[in-house]
């Protein structure tokens, strides 16, 4: 572990003098590059230096324990004692930092989100969750965009797929991908009882022209005429696409736009994000546990996590956290449920480099 914490701080030195010489500085790219590589280094480095500090001061310290002066000797041991517990964590941190990145991490998302059971209670959850990350994409400075959504007419939602583009989103929300089940009485229920329903949420990187190759040939593209509301040109023009990868069996619908091109942009970028992630999962299914299986079928007994209004509790099944900050988390403040998720699967890859290794 040492000497690969050694091997990137010296790396991160080349960094530094490779982006002051006038032949990076000159060429934009090639700063650019260089400025994420030493960007994502630096946070390790950065560790690692305030853990040899902290080691240099240990090695101060034992010498003092072992003065003659009695006052002198105390101290050094109270000192002693914070600075390996220091120690300590900052080596469980570095261990942290080594794992080695997703490189999706920083990539926008294409979020879907489903109702699955339960029906207009189902649509309405659906509503209300994304209403939630909207909240908390608000609260990271993230960029939302809405794709396309088909609504019930009640308030609910069958089906919403939006963009979500800022720093970081991926690695923040990847986890979030799966079944989410609702426990409430719906405002319709006279009797109070409780009612379980069931919505899917999707979280793909967002894929480039780089990551996904689509040959023009391999695809079908209807248009037809839009639904819903839109204006005079509803139902005049066909301007809503929808577009079929014949390989995959893959459908993208897209009628949100007036424009036809606008609506087959917009279908590509679903449509290329699908693959792309279709893609990963069959690249990590021999390793990654924790994506076996990206929402399942929308079934009441497959599920991530369960939102209990009666209890104002919810629990993620997972990592077995369970939270009763129920009106702040539909609010926004997902940070203290994403950061317990993300931290048993850091561990969980933890275990696994250790048993490599």
């Amino acid at each position: 572990m040492f000497d690969k914490l050694a091997s990137e701080e010296q790396r991160y030195e080349q960094l530094m003098a490779r982006l002051g010489t006038s032949e990076v500085q000159s060429d934009a790219a090639e700063y650019r590059k260089h400025a994420k590589a030493l960007a994502d280094v630096e946070p390790l480095v950065e560790k690692y230096r305030e853990y040899k500090s902290v080691a240099a001061d240990i090695s101060g310290a034992e010498e003092l324990a072992g003065s003659s002066d009695a006052d002198m000797r105390d101290l050094a041991k109270q000192e002693l004692k914070a600075l390996v517990a220091r120690r300590d964590a900052l080596v469980a941190e570095l261990k942290v930092l080594l794992i080695p990145k997703d490189p999706n991490d920083e990539k926008n998302v294409v979020l879907e989100i489903r109702a699955g059971t339960g029906g207009d209670e189902a649509a309405l959850f659906a509503s209300d969750l994304f209403r939630m990350y909207s909240k908390f994409a608000e609260r990271n400075g993230w960029r939302l965009e809405v794709m396309s959504t088909s609504d019930t007419g009640v308030g609910g939602l069958k089906e919403v797929i939006a963009t979500i583009e800022g720093r970081g989103v991926y690695s923040k929300l990847k986890y979030e991908s799966g079944v989410h089940r609702v426990q409430r009485v719906p405002a319709t229920e006279a009797s109070g009882r409780v009612h379980t329903s069931t919505i899917t949420v999707a979280v793909l990187p967002e894929a480039e022209d780089v990551d996904v190759q689509i040959n023009e040939k391999d695809l079908r593209i209807d248009t037809f005429c839009s639904s819903g509301p839109g204006g005079q040109s509803v139902n005049t023009t066909y301007s809503a696409v929808r577009i079929t990868h014949i390989p995959t069996g893959v459908v993208v619908s897209q009628q949100d736009e007036k424009s036809q091109i606008k609506n087959r942009a917009k279908a590509m970028k679903v449509l290329r994000s699908r693959l792309y992630e279709m893609e990963l999962r069959k690249q990590q299914e021999a390793i990654a546990k924790d994506r076996r299986s990206q929402v399942g079928t929308g079934e009441r007994s497959e599920k991530i996590r369960t939102y209990n209004f009666k209890d104002n509790r919810i629990t993620d099944h997972r990592v077995n956290f369970t939270t009763h900050r129920l009106a702040d988390v539909l609010n926004g403040d997902l940070a203290e449920l994403l950061d317990n998720v993300i931290t048993h699967y850091q561990s969980e890859k933890l275990k696994d480099a250790s048993a490599v290794s």
